[in-house]
């Protein structure tokens, strides 16, 4: 039996790939002659960078400026495909919420040019192709500050260069792109959004996820004006209008690309799907299994399970679900072509044991899910 094992990440427990590992260890238990194969996916958000490595890219590392100016060492991934170089950059890595310790005023002050200077890092490798997962920023500056590390400038009344982060954004009054890198004309880049959120809004970036960045309401309200302005003044720069699904990810990352460049938004699964050849592998498949931390109702919006459980159904190949927890009904499940599921909370006396040994009870949960379906 050929067994492929494709989850996403557990959230605060196990990596894509540390869960997929995992899987394989329940798998084995069942069917201990099954060849296993191992391609963690992601909805392209956190695990982007992780999912390219495991697929076969090549690890870069590249020193940048991180959210609030000091410097960091940020990796990112090269794939080279019939003599086509791909670079696979996590935006978190540079201008993440786990470099910094989240405050009002981190909210306001973080910016993203670092994620700007990683892709110059790939434009210098000879990268013609460039997919951006965006996704756990700490900036909510709607790209701006990217796009100036790549040499964009953005000017206040007085003709004087507007400060990086995302408040700052209140006193731009024009932005020049004769200075941008001419590279970027040539490249294609591609924007791998795990939400479907505008850019600004009460669904925007800054009042969806402004919190946890550390924003209280005050600055929420504050950024997300900020970021009412940059998007008019965009519109009135490029004629681009930027208040599209998706552009609210990330902190309104794609925003600024997407006006001053020839960069896509994708539904983050389906690009990392096609980045990692998952059709491929399930052609090749008897049996997938796949998961994530919390299978609920925010996972029918484009979340990896669902996905690889959906192309596995297209293919012919029966899906077997494990999740820390599920909320969705079966018959949710088995319209999407779910044969099997098995929730890691339902084998546990408390959720602190599942936390505790988050593997172990990921492959106990796999192989009853395994043995019952």
């Amino acid at each position: 039996m050929r067994v492929l094992v494709a989850p996403d990440k557990f959230k605060g427990t196990l990596s894509a790939a540390e869960a997929a590992a995992a899987m394989a260890q329940g798998v084995l238990r069942v069917y201990p002659d099954a060849r296993v194969r191992l391609l963690p996916v992601v909805d392209g958000g956190e695990g982007t960078l992780e999912a390219a490595l495991a697929a076969g890219a090549e690890e870069r590392t590249a020193r940048v400026s991180g959210p609030l100016q000091k410097d960091v060492t940020a990796s990112w991934a090269l794939l080279e495909r019939a003599g086509r170089r791909t670079a696979v950059i996590e935006i978190a890595r540079a201008c993440g919420l786990m470099l910094v310790e989240p405050s009002v005023q981190t909210a306001l002050a973080a910016h993203s040019y670092g994620g700007g200077e990683l892709i110059a890092a790939a434009l210098d490798a000879g990268a013609a192709e460039i997919v951006l997962g965006v996704g756990g920023s700490a900036m909510t500056d709607g790209g701006s500050g990217a796009l100036r590390a790549l040499g964009l400038k953005v000017y206040d009344d007085g003709g004087a260069e507007v400060p990086l982060g995302g408040a700052a954004l209140l006193s731009a009054r024009w932005a020049e792109d004769s200075g941008l890198d001419q590279r970027l004309r040539s490249a294609t880049l591609r924007i791998a959004a795990d939400v479907d959120n505008p850019l600004v809004g009460p669904e925007g970036a800054a009042h969806v996820f402004g919190a946890q960045k550390g924003a209280d309401a005050t600055a929420r309200n504050l950024l997300d004006e900020a970021l009412h302005h940059w998007s008019e003044l965009l519109e009135a720069v490029t004629g681009s209008d930027v208040d599209v699904p998706g552009a609210g990810a990330a902190g309104g990352f794609p925003a600024a690309f997407l006006a001053f460049t020839n960069a896509r938004l994708q539904r983050g699964f389906d690009l990392v799907a096609e980045l990692v050849g998952l059709d491929e592998a399930l052609a090749e498949a008897d049996l997938v299994i796949t998961g994530e931390g919390a299978l609920d109702a925010q996972s029918l919006r484009g979340k990896a399970p669902l996905g690889v459980a959906e192309r596995a159904q297209a293919h012919g190949v029966p899906a077997v679900v494990v999740a820390g927890s599920i909320t969705l009904p079966p018959q949710e499940l088995a319209a999407r072509g779910v044969a099997a599921a098995a929730s890691v909370l339902d084998l546990v006396r408390t959720p602190q044991d599942a936390f505790a040994h988050p593997a172990e009870y990921l492959a106990l949960a796999t192989q009853q899910a395994l043995e019952g379906a």
